[in-house]
């Protein structure tokens, strides 16, 4: 990670020293967690609705060297540094935006409703040919995960690629603030979380606040709706595609059980042929993004070719297993409309015998909820899904939808009893989606069963923690 002494700390928080640290060393680290805290890192005690890092300093500072806060411990551990600010999120995100300033390097912001995440890997992975990257872990992407991501900089990286997450507005101008971005890229314009928007144009203009901080921005030209929000920014505009005209487009696409291959364009005339091992359409849209950043770094398309075809997708999202003979497509991490469409679309196309829908509500949708489970179940209706099982009250509206059509349709509380039902009805050859947002563990549909990950990405293990 970067280097920071408890002079950098002060400089860059405005805080004051309450307890000197005679261990003269940098800190080694920045921790929230007292349980996880590493020795010689300094602890920096948050404050949410359910908690207070305060109540943990003592146990912190057993290991730490020491910590920020804005009220100091009533004794003092002697050799810990305790320096004091106003408010320790502030804090924290004023000390990464001093690691990030001082860095002198590019940093690349990544934004949009879906793709984030496998976008910001495809980028990183392409980079990677030729520059030594450091990104965000795993999509630690909020206004606490994007800092403590930043600060891990190390000294001998040469470029920055950052997911940006945001569930109301101003979230992205914070983030721009804290990382200050050269420039960005907008995967798409959908519904999701807005709960805290309330419309769609609260999450473009949301999006779309990384126009005021980056000189270049990358673009889907096949989002009219993105378009229409990009059309008087005044910086470089560089779009990707499949059926409008674009900078970097893909044509000539060929869709594969595990992936697909296609041309990769950079005008008519540089094309260059690539094997992409993630499934589903919207990938191409996520790598043809991802290759619009290799352009603008000078990446030769041969390379670009080479980070593409390395990357073997993200845990937790578009998964292929294997159920009793039985193809699984577990699409777990979350879930907004846009998304959920995506993976029964591809449901269908991988369909050889029945097709079977698990899925669980997708939350953070406020007003718009009810309308978008029953939209749910009015498309899945007229699709060739023979059945379905509805995970939570918001996915009841959907099958009560479906319920219609009389194929077999169950609506339950908890993907552990939608296991429990596709552990009894599922069979070879069946094809299976499973999908619902974090906040539903729709992993545990599959938990109960033997499945095998038949992927091409191997096995993957372990969840990404932010949203």
């Amino acid at each position: 990670m970067a280097i920071l002494t408890a002079e950098d700390v002060i400089n860059a928080t405005g805080g004051r020293i309450v307890y000197k640290n005679s261990n003269s060393h940098p800190f080694t680290g920045v921790s929230i967690d007292s349980r996880t805290i590493g020795e010689g890192e300094i602890f920096v005690a948050l404050r949410g609705v359910r908690f207070d890092g305060h109540d943990f300093i003592y146990k912190a500072l057993e290991r730490g060297s020491g910590a920020l806060v804005n009220f100091p411990p009533a004794e003092h551990l002697k050799g810990k540094a305790i320096i004091y600010v106003k408010n320790t999120l502030s804090a924290l995100q004023d000390i990464a935006r001093y690691v990030r300033m001082r860095s002198n390097i590019p940093v690349i912001g990544i934004t949009g409703t879906n793709g984030k995440t496998t976008t910001k890997e495809l980028i990183a992975s392409i980079l990677s040919t030729k520059y030594r990257v450091h990104k965000n872990t795993g999509n630690l992407n909020n206004q606490i995960g994007l800092p403590l991501s930043l600060i891990k900089l190390g000294a001998d990286d040469e470029v920055i690629v950052l997911e940006m997450g945001a569930s109301s507005p101003g979230d992205i101008r914070e983030l721009c603030r804290i990382a200050a971005p050269d420039c960005g890229v907008v995967t798409n314009i959908g519904p999701g979380h807005l709960e805290g928007f309330r419309s769609l144009e609260a999450v473009r203009n949301t999006k779309l606040e990384l126009l005021d901080t980056v000189k270049k921005v990358v673009v889907s030209a096949d989002d009219a709706f993105l378009m229409q929000g990009v059309s008087g920014y005044q910086g470089e505009v560089i779009t990707f595609g499949i059926e409008n005209k674009a900078d970097v487009f893909a044509k000539d696409i060929r869709m594969k059980d595990r992936g697909s291959d296609f041309l990769l364009c950079f005008g008519e005339v540089n094309c260059v042929e690539i094997t992409l091992n993630i499934p589903g359409a919207f990938n191409i849209y996520n790598a043809l993004a991802a290759s619009a950043i290799g352009q603008i770094f000078n990446i030769d398309p041969h390379d670009i070719k080479t980070g593409l075809e390395s990357f073997k997708g993200v845990p937790m999202r578009l998964e292929i297993k294997e159920l009793f003979g039985a193809t699984v497509i577990s699409d777990v991490y979350n879930a907004n409309p846009a998304s959920m469409e995506e993976a029964i679309k591809e449901l269908v196309r991988l369909k050889k015998e029945r097709a079977i829908a698990v899925l669980g509500d997708m939350l953070e949708l406020g007003p718009y909820a009810e309308e978008a489970h029953r939209k749910i179940g009015e498309w899945m209706s007229a699709l060739p899904i023979d059945v379905f099982i509805g995970v939570g009250p918001l996915m009841s509206t959907a099958h009560s939808v479906f319920v219609k059509t009389g194929r077999q349709s169950f609506s339950v509380s908890t993907a552990e009893e939608a296991g429990r039902i596709l552990t009894g009805l599922c069979r070879e050859g069946d094809t299976i989606v499973v999908k619902g947002s974090r906040g539903m563990g729709m992993e545990k549909v599959l938990e109960i069963n033997p499945v095998r990950d038949v992927s091409l990405n191997g096995v993957n293990k372990g969840a990404e923690n932010a949203l």
